[in-house]
């Protein structure tokens, strides 16, 4: 029994691992290719996607991408 529960303990960890992986990339790419580059803005958010990872890239979705997306509409 608790080899079946390590199993799939292991299996839910990797798999939220591998969201929070292609949230990272969908949140970097999205920085790099929409963020007006005026400014430092830009700079800055790719720096903290890159250096803070998942926490990074919840962050640019919740706070920057919806005032770009309401600011630029992209």
């Amino acid at each position: 029994m608790m080899s079946i529960l390590g199993l799939l303990f292991a299996l839910i960890s990797m798999a939220l691992s591998l969201l929070l992986f292609v949230l990272w990339i969908w949140m970097l790419i999205d920085c790099i290719k929409y963020e007006p580059s005026t400014g430092n803005d830009k700079i800055i958010w790719v720096l903290v996607i890159v250096l803070l990872n998942g926490i990074g890239a919840l962050l640019y979705y919740f706070i920057r991408r919806p005032e770009r997306i309401k600011l630029t509409g992209q």
